[in-house]
């Protein structure tokens, strides 16, 4: 199987202790669940690491993959910029899911040097555990509903099986910025009722995708989340593969849902 693994993961900027400095030690538990997560890709020796993120340059009605054959890591909007490396693109795999996907979604092809930060904090913190991958960003087409980002998904499950490569796949999601007084979004009492809906929805990951998409629009809004279609589109790529998942943790300390959670799939090299 060429799916080995698939996991939720946050892209705070304050996971990287030159950026997070003091605020860094709050969010221990999530720093260890992407040790482990490293840890896990390092051994199973993942060649390619496919990161879903929503912060690169979308489209609204297109979905967007990065083929860059190399990309590095600027986080200097954070006021961090890290020792240069390149970070090599799957262009092969890419180029598949291109030919594959065209006639059937709406699809924009772009060869960005440097990545955007949704993608940027959780490589920079697998390849500092040691992972080494090839990579591909695939960004969420923006305006399309969540049924569509699954349909998506589903349809790339069918090209990464057909993969010879070790696969490793990635939501970069948070979840609501509306948790407390000082999240970024100010608090809303429905930030939390979001997050733990949607916690609840993911312990089952058979019926998670169906009780996703039947959140109350209003109850989306309001959450102002910025990980929802990452998800949903990862829940395409592991659909009737997944036979449970695992929080590994759930931070709010900053006003923001902070998830981290990993996916076991069946007959996967999972240990």
């Amino acid at each position: 199987m060429s799916l080995n693994k698939a996991f939720i993961l946050p892209h705070s900027p304050l996971l990287i202790p030159e950026i997070g400095k003091t605020n860094y030690a709050f969010l221990e538990k999530t720093s260890q669940a992407y040790l482990q997560i490293g840890a896990k890709l390092n051994e199973l020796e993942i060649d390619t690491l496919i990161i879903i993120s929503p912060h690169g340059s979308s489209s609204e009605s297109s979905f967007t993959i990065n083929v860059a054959p190399e990309m590095v890591i600027n986080l200097q909007d954070f006021g961090f910029i890290p020792e240069k490396e390149i970070l090599r693109g799957d262009f092969l795999l890419a180029d598949r899911i291109k030919d594959a996907l065209r006639d059937k979604f709406s699809l924009e092809m772009t060869s960005e040097g440097i990545i955007d930060y949704g993608s940027a904090i959780p490589a920079y913190l697998l390849k500092k555990s040691g992972a080494k991958f090839k990579i591909i960003i695939i960004i969420p087409a923006e305006k399309s509903d969540l049924s569509i980002q699954y349909a998506f998904g589903k349809m790339l499950q069918t090209i990464i099986l057909e993969s010879e490569q070790k696969i490793a796949v990635i939501s970069s999601s948070d979840l609501s910025h509306r948790l407390k007084k000082k999240s970024p979004g100010g608090y809303s009492p429905k930030g939390a009722k979001f997050d733990n809906k949607l916690i609840e929805y993911l312990n089952e990951p058979i019926s998670a995708a169906e009780k996703i998409m039947n959140i109350d629009q209003n109850l989306i809004e309001d959450a102002a989340e910025c990980g929802l279609k990452p998800i949903i589109m990862l829940l395409g790529i592991i659909d009737g593969l997944c036979s449970e998942s695992k929080v590994l943790s759930y931070q709010t300390d900053f006003g923001v849902g902070y998830l981290s959670l990993d996916f076991k799939l069946i007959n996967a090299y999972d240990k």
